[in-house]
Formats: C-alpha cells, sequence, structure tokens
C-alpha cells in the first residue's frame, strides 16, 4: 500500500524552537489550539472510531482535560508550548505532532548545568559534553536526582514531551535535552544529582547557568548524531555499489523526488551490471521516511517488479473519511497532476482513495476500507535474482516510510545492519493543519493499517548491529567489507 505522507516528523531539539511574539495571550492561544486538537483528531483521526483501540477517544479527552488546566496558568510562550508539546506526546505516535515552525523569531532563552547527558548502546546515561567548570567528568553515569532514579527523571522531563519513551531510539535521540532548561513551567527543574565515575559517587548541586545558542547547538549535537549523505550511487574501488538513500519525502517536484528519480533511472538502466557487484549497500541513514512508493520502485528495479509484487499481501487499510481528509488527498493530486514525470501509481492510488471517502462520507460511515487491488496488479516477468550480497543500513531514526523500505527489503532478502530503527503505530499518513493561533501546527494521520506484520510501535533490529559511530561512513563501509 503507498503511503505518499506517512514521513516521521523528527521533534526539533529544544535549542532550534523559535518564540513567538510576546503580545499573544498565550492562556487563551493554549485553550484555543487544544480544544482545536481535540476537535481534529475526533473528527479525522482513525483512532476515535477505531473498535480496536476504544482507549483513544479517552486519551484525546484526558489530553485535552490536562491542557485546559494549564491553561488556567499559562502566562508565557513556554507554558503554551510544553503543555501542547506533552498533549501530543500522550498518545505515543510519531505520527501525531505538534509543533511550531522555527520563522526568524526570538528563541526560548537556554539554560544548563555545565554538562549534558546522554544514552549509550546500552541505555545508561552517561555525561557527553561539558564547560571546563563542570563538577562531573565525561563519561561519568548519572545514578540520579532529587532522589528519582535517572531512567524515570529522563521519562518525566523528556520522555512527556517526545512520547513513545519505551522506544530505544527516542532515548538516544532526545536524552540529551535532560539538561537543558528552556522554561518549561509543569516539570520541575533538578537541583541535586548523583554520578559514578569509575566507581566513584559524585554527589552534585546542580549551578544552572544561560548557555547561548551558538554554545549550545554543537553540544546538543554531541548528544546525537546521524549522517545525511546526499542521495545517490557510488561504486567502491572492490565493486561494491553504495546506494545512499538519506530523503523519501513524497512531495512532488521536491528536492528528494529531484534527486531519487534519475537514481531509480539508473538502478533500471544499469540493473545488469549493479546486480552482479559484490554486494550492494542500501544506505538508510539520515531516513525520516516520506513515501513508500520509492523504496517499492528501488525494490522494482533492484530485485525485478515480479519479485516485489510476490510480496504483496491483501493488506485492510481503512480510511477516516471526513471532508478535511478528502481536501488533504485531492490536493495532493492535484500537485501530482502538474509535477512532469509524477508516479502515474501515486496519482491513481490518490483518486480512488477521493471517490471512495467521499462515498463514505455521503453513506454516513466512519471509514472508508480501500480494497486489495487499489494499485492494478500487472504481471511481470521474472528476472534474475541479484548476485549481489545485498545490505540495508538504518539508524535510529529511520521511521515511517523508511521503516516500510525495510519491511520490503527484508522480506527480498537484504540484510539489516547498523542501529535498531524508530517504530511506527498502525495510523499513517499525515494531514497538516495550522491550528487557531497561528502559531501552532498538527500533522495527524488520516488511516490505520490492519495486521501489519511489524506490529503497532515495534522496531527493528539489526541481524548484525553496529558498535561503531554510524556517521563515520569510512569506517561503517570498511565494517561491512568484512561481515561474512
Amino acid at each position: 500500500m503507498i503511503r505518499p505522507f506517512a514521513g516521521l516528523f523528527c521533534l526539533l531539539p529544544l535549542a532550534a524552537i523559535a518564540a513567538a511574539p510576546v503580545a499573544t495571550d498565550w492562556g487563551a492561544a493554549l485553550r484555543k489550539d487544544a480544544q482545536a486538537m481535540h476537535d481534529d483528531l475526533a473528527a479525522n483521526h482513525p483512532g476515535p472510531v477505531d473498535p480496536l483501540n476504544p482507549g483513544f477517544a479517552k486519551a484525546n479527552d484526558r489530553g485535552l482535560a490536562t491542557a485546559l488546566d494549564r491553561a488556567k496558568r499559562t502566562r508565557d510562550f513556554a507554558g503554551y508550548l510544553f503543555a501542547m508539546r506533552a498533549y501530543a506526546a500522550s498518545f505515543d505516535d510519531g505520527h501525531l505532532r505538534f509543533y511550531v515552525p522555527d520563522k526568524d523569531q526570538p528563541r526560548l532563552p537556554a539554560r544548563w548545568p555545565g554538562f549534558l547527558t546522554a544514552f549509550d548502546s546500552k541505555d545508561v546515561q552517561r555525561v557527553v559534553s561539558r564547560a571546563d567548570d563542570a563538577p562531573v567528568p565525561l563519561g561519568a553515569r548519572l545514578v540520579s536526582c532529587d532522589g528519582k532514579a535517572a531512567d524515570r527523571l529522563a521519562a518525566d522531563h523528556v520522555g512527556s514531551l517526545v512520547g513513545r519513551w519505551a522506544l530505544h531510539s527516542q532515548r538516544v535521540s532526545h536524552g540529551g535535552e535532560l539538561f537543558l532548561d528552556h522554561g518549561n513551567p509543569w516539570i520541575a527543574r533538578p537541583s541535586r544529582c548523583v554520578f559514578d565515575a569509575a566507581g566513584r559517587s559524585i554527589p552534585v548541586t546542580l549551578d544552572w547557568r544561560p548557555i547561548d545558542n551558538a554554545s549550545l547547538v554543537p553540544r546538543l549535537k554531541a548528544t546525537y548524531q546521524r549522517a545525511h549523505e546526499p542521495i545517490g550511487i557510488r561504486t567502491w574501488a572492490d565493486g561494491t555499489v553504495w546506494i545512499a538513500l538519506s530523503d523519501f519525502d513524497g512531495a512532488p517536484g521536491g528536492p528528494a523526488a529531484k534527486a531519487l528519480e534519475p537514481l531509480i533511472a539508473r538502478l533500471r538502466a544499469e540493473r545488469e551490471t549493479i546486480v552482479a557487484a559484490p554486494r550492494i549497500v542500501l544506505d538508510l541513514r539520515g531516513n525520516d521516511g516520506g513515501s513508500s512508493d520509492w523504496s517499492r520502485q528501488i525494490a522494482e528495479a533492484i530485485w525485478g517488479e515480479a519479485a516485489v509484487a510476490a510480496t504483496d499481501k491483501e493488506d485492510i487499510v481503512d480510511w477516516r473519511a471526513s471532508a478535511a481528509n478528502i481536501a488533504s488527498i485531492r490536493e495532493f493530486a492535484d500537485e501530482l497532476r502538474k509535477t512532469p514525470r509524477s508516479s502515474r501509481r501515486m496519482l491513481q492510488w490518490a483518486d480512488v482513495i477521493v471517490a471512495g471517502m467521499e462515498k463514505s462520507v455521503k453513506d454516513g460511515k466512519p471509514y472508508w476500507r480501500a480494497p486489495p487491488d487499489v494499485e492494478a496488479k500487472t504481471s511481470h516477468p521474472a528476472l534474475p535474482a541479484p548476485k549481489a550480497r545485498i545490505f540495508m543500513v538504518t539508524d535510529s531514526g529511520c521511521g515511517s516510510a523508511c521503516l516500510d523500505a525495510a519491511d520490503l527489503w527484508l522480506e527480498l532478502g537484504a540484510i539489516h545492519v547498523g542501529a535498531e530503527t524508530s517504530a511506527d503505530t498502525l495510523y499513517m499518513d499525515i494531514r497538516r493543519t495550522v491550528l487557531p493561533s497561528g502559531v501552532g501546527r498538527l500533522n495527524a494521520a488520516m488511516k490505520v493499517y490492519r495486521g501489519r506484520t511489524r506490529g503497532n510501535n515495534v522496531a527493528l533490529v539489526p541481524k548484525y548491529p553496529y558498535d561503531g559511530d554510524l556517521v563515520d561512513t569510512g569506517a561503517l563501509e570498511r565494517w561491512i567489507a568484512s561481515l561474512p
């Protein structure tokens, strides 16, 4: 099933969040935006009418009640921002996101205690960046703060704002925000912590101090880094074909499309040579998702259309039938028609979905169930199987359409290496909405996928985990070449 809007939009690190005009009544903005978010989800998200998820509507009501209570005490942008982020995070769904665009506005002031921690591969929080006068050394392990264990502290202070804290990928990617203070009034800033350094207990009274954005950005980057190699193909000296696929954005005519279209054309034109290589590396580092049509086209170019068609299942997909969702898909179809070389399959998909949802709305039904043959099935001659060993590299940010790629390529025989992926729920295909304040934005799903082999919020664990730095492409290349 094609998912053109299924990109997983990662939350910005706190250091990059922009403030909005100070004249705004932020308590009123929170009330309006929280109510609008609640009502939008109730009217357009598949969750509230999903018989397999009876708790969704109650969670939506609960989240609204908390936000409205906080609105009574909200006096500034930080109160608004963190209340809305917590509301969205409470659903534990990477496809349900609240955010504020960064538009040349004053930034929230930041404070830190002179050091930052991050989760390592074993989920231990260690100091990874420090000022010269910091009271703890690099590598020191966080034990507790104010009597609260390190893992619980991170869950309460960071997990409550990003959601899905049970996932290793979330802890790794956001753990560095624990010792940053941006004025969130809904949590108590730690004051006394205990660290362990080589078996020696170090009690620390935190000295919170301002840190400017220029200093914070590189320090925060040290807590979590991802490679973003430009989309393209290159060949090693030994003949290995390395295919960098750092973006699957589905925007017609966008940067990803302009890079992926010629890449896929080259894969098709040079298939015989490429699949005869000693190995092919499909590099998904930096890929947050987008459209799963790209990964299907890449699979067809490498394994052949017949092999890919053989993986097709009788997927059951229910679309929440609503006027807003119909308008979103129709807008996407209009963009496809304006864009040269747009995927015919994608356009067919969009037109069928619009017609189906329109009929369900007319009939008063909450869902439109996509028939298994939404995508026209055509027989294709089988191509010789690739001789190359095909490796697939993921990092912890791989989610949504990146996970769709991983699911498909693994089924076709790719060998998974790198890091454990992120995960997504069964709610997908995103519609974007501007909330009444004009400040906040909501991304929310339009459909639910029934019976997916990989379950709800389940990550993929590589066959060969990589313990090195995934940003170091050269070291990664040498490691892959050494695999049996």
